[in-house]
């Protein structure tokens, strides 16, 4: 490789590859169009390759570009990260750790867990993002974030998940529902009620198994809204547009007019389980996973 390379260059290529628009490139890079195209150009003839191809309003990544385009992000991530965690050394706080999770998981599971790791590592930093499912298992892959916390029974080769909290449903009605904990013997009883559940692309698996519990009672219910919030969920069923199925942790946190039976007599339980990626190269997230997996 030519020494006249330089990491411009690479972040010039990907803002093309991206872009597939030299103009569009050079705004949002800050340069002249021309002088855009001179350094790509630079760039082809050090290393002797295409990248892409030129027609009058149109481009094209090469295969060698389209190759590039794939590694070069991967690495420039890697590089970037590399940089981010020294400036975090210099300043002392010793490095970052990004979670993705289901709401679920916020309402004790991840604050007990980061109360308890910051006791030992007080200048990690950490990052929360509420996600769906599979909008975790992206990020992960991408290394976007570096641990999460989903309601799945399967992952990608490369992803490693260990269960860390196995429970129960809960059925949820309005405070003024006939209905309570002594008087509720089946969800039979239920059965001409309209139901607010969790949006299904939310969490297959989880959504699966919800049906499951109305299956196995004989009946299909009545659904009249999807949400992914259990805030909307509570708002809904305190205003009496429905009922709800949750997980039993979804009892905590939420100040509404509704009211919580545990499904005790039914065979579905839901499971909250961590995630990583294993090649994840943050040093940070081998300590943390000692604490919360061991």
């Amino acid at each position: 490789m030519s020494y006249q390379i330089e990491l411009r260059h690479f972040r010039y290529f990907l803002a093309v590859a991206e872009d597939l628009h030299f103009r569009k490139a050079a705004e949002r890079l800050f340069i002249s169009q021309p002088g855009l195209s001179r350094q790509i150009k630079q760039m082809e003839e050090d290393l002797d390759i295409q990248l892409f191809v030129r027609h009058n309003r149109k481009v094209q990544l090469t295969p060698v570009g389209m190759y590039l385009k794939t590694e070069l992000t991967r690495n420039l991530k890697n590089l970037d990260y590399i940089l981010n965690y020294a400036k975090l050394l210099q300043e002392g706080k010793h490095g970052q750790l990004k979670f993705g999770y289901v709401g679920s998981a916020m309402q004790e599971i991840i604050p007990n867990l980061l109360i308890r790791f910051k006791k030992e590592h007080p200048n990690v930093q950490f990052g929360l993002k509420e996600m769906d499912n599979d909008k975790q298992i992206d990020s992960l892959l991408s290394q976007d974030i570096d641990v999460g916390f989903v309601r799945l029974d399967r992952v990608p080769r490369g992803l490693v998940i260990k269960p860390i909290l196995k429970e129960s449903f809960c059925l949820v009605l309005p405070k003024n529902h006939p209905i309570n904990s002594d008087t509720f013997k089946n969800l039979n009883q239920l059965k001409d009620e309209s139901f607010i559940l969790f949006d299904p692309s939310y969490s297959p698996s989880y959504y699966e198994k919800v049906m499951q519990i109305f299956d196995d009672s004989d009946f299909t219910p009545i659904i009249s809204h999807n949400t992914i919030h259990a805030a909307s969920i509570y708002k809904l069923v305190e205003n009496n547009f429905g009922l709800s199925i949750v997980p039993k942790s979804l009892q905590h946190g939420y100040s509404m007019g509704v009211k919580f039976i545990e499904l005790t007599n039914i065979s579905q339980r839901t499971t909250l389980s961590i995630i990583w990626n294993k090649n994840n190269r943050n040093p940070i997230v081998t300590s943390f996973l000692e604490k919360t997996t061991s």
